[in-house]
């Protein structure tokens, strides 16, 4: 209906619309409604920005750092916080949790991001911070959002003025803050992890809006209880991105004959969209979501690994990187308990490779479950780990003489390198040699699959060795 709108003859002008919609659009789509803007000035804001939060009370969500008694309420309650970062997905309340200690502190506050600021804007906010402790002895918080953006120099500028007290810190993240900030930005300050909105909170912010005047109160929203649960369970906990698509399933359906416009799940279905999976590339979500996967298959949980593969393809994630991970864990967390499947996972590559998503996801499916339900040693994996962690520390052992490369007879018999015992030349194409001048034991095979028959096989050679039999002799 919008884009019919937007051919007719009165408005055959190129006009703006954004998810987040401009005052223009909004003043567009009154008039193309046939109804008269109510809305504030303020409404020019987003619907999220607008409804943000101004006291504690309002807050929703993160009882467990913000319920009554907890450390950092009393630390905001008392005017008493020191330098804090807050650490969480988005559209969790970081930012508004910033707000809110900026409205109930008598301390000045400044603002910047790490996204707009560099290092000379950043000196003058820590400057005017000094001379204002030194000068009037009023103390500023600084709050830097998105502060994982800073590099360390960036980052290194705060320290002095955090050691010496000119100022307090509190720094937003999505970022997990001991791999994106310096350790003396982290030893300063408290680290408060928030997490994702549980639904029935992100409900609660959502009928906040249509009633309050400063939301949508003005423009008679009325949404069925099913659309507003399917906006807080798709959202995944981000409130900002719930109200986002509330406000734009307003601004772009038309009222009934009484003015009111209704919301059904099956517009707020429409307007949320597809989700955007929280999967940075070379961040957190990438390196949560693989772990994830890897555990889930070293776990043997086929249910937990699928699920966390159909959210690294969804988001985009190279099949060949998932591919290349299994061929790790073939070896490592399989072994020899099943030696097919490193063959399995091997193929999986190069079908990856041969045929290209979306068909590779089946590839993998079938990779991804059958590592999962296999049977799981790591015997092979400590096996190596020990011999190099021995030859690193250790002293380097020599090669016996009956195993050194002979090159000829002469050399042979020249060097005493003479002795080597043919190995299928024994009965059970076995003889009892020594390979290494060593008795320690650094591949010990488990009673998991294929590996109970390797260890029943090296305890029989082990007590051929114990009673040894006659050898043969030596090879020409």
């Amino acid at each position: 209906m919008l884009a019919a709108g937007l051919k007719s003859g009165s408005c055959r002008r190129m006009l703006p619309f954004t998810i987040l919609p401009s005052p223009f659009t909004i003043g567009f789509l009154m008039d193309l409604f046939g109804k008269e803007s109510g809305v504030k000035e303020s409404s020019a804001q987003p619907l999220a920005a607008r409804m943000r939060p101004r006291t504690l009370e309002d807050v929703v969500g993160q009882e467990h750092i913000l319920g009554p008694g907890k450390l950092l309420r009393r630390a905001i309650e008392a005017d008493r916080l020191g330098s804090v970062i807050l650490y969480g997905p988005p559209g969790c309340g970081k930012t508004t949790l910033a707000e809110v200690i900026a409205n109930v502190s008598h301390r000045l506050f400044e603002r910047t991001s790490g996204v707009l600021a560099g290092v000379e804007v950043l000196r003058d906010l820590l400057k005017k911070a000094q001379a204002e402790k030194r000068n009037r002895g009023r103390e500023t918080i600084l709050f830097i959002d998105e502060i994982h953006r800073f590099n360390k120099s960036q980052q290194d500028v705060l320290l002095p003025y955090l050691e010496e007290g000119a100022c307090t810190l509190i720094g937003a993240t999505t970022h997990n803050p001991f791999f994106f900030i310096n350790s003396p930005l982290t030893s300063r300050s408290q680290i408060f992890e928030l997490e994702p909105l549980h639904e029935a909170a992100v409900v609660a912010l959502l009928e906040r809006a249509l009633a309050s005047a400063e939301g949508l109160g003005a423009l008679q929203v009325q949404a069925d209880r099913d659309a507003l649960e399917h906006l807080a369970r798709v959202c995944e906990g981000d409130a900002r991105r719930a109200l986002n698509a509330l406000e734009i399933a307003a601004l772009t359906t038309p009222p009934d004959a009484a003015g009111v416009i209704h919301l059904t799940r099956a517009i707020t279905e429409e307007s949320i969209q597809k989700k955007a999976v929280v999967y940075d590339h070379d961040e957190d979500g990438h390196y949560d979501t693989i772990s994830a996967f890897i555990k889930s298959v070293r776990g043997s949980d086929p249910h937990a690994a699928i699920y966390w593969l159909a959210k690294m393809l969804y988001a985009g994630e190279d099949p060949r990187f998932v591919a290349r991970r299994l061929i790790i864990l073939a070896s490592e967390d399989i072994g020899n308990a099943d030696p097919r499947a490193l063959t399995v996972a091997t193929s999986a590559l190069a079908g990856v490779e041969f045929v290209g998503m979306p068909e590779a996801r089946i590839i993998l499916a079938q990779a991804t479950t059958y590592l999962a339900t296999a049977p799981k040693s790591n015997a092979s994996y400590l096996a190596i780990d020990a011999a190099m962690a021995d030859v690193k520390d250790g002293r380097v052992l020599p090669v016996p003489r009956p195993l050194r490369s002979t090159g000829s007879k002469k050399a042979a018999a020249a060097f005493g390198h003479t002795g080597y015992k043919y190995a299928h030349a024994g009965e059970g194409h076995f003889v009892d040699q020594e390979y290494v001048p060593t008795s320690k034991v650094y591949y010990a095979p488990t009673d998991q699959g294929y590996e109970e028959t390797i260890a029943k096989r090296l305890a029989h050679w082990e007590s051929l060795r114990k009673a040894p039999r006659k050898q043969p002799a030596q090879s020409p």
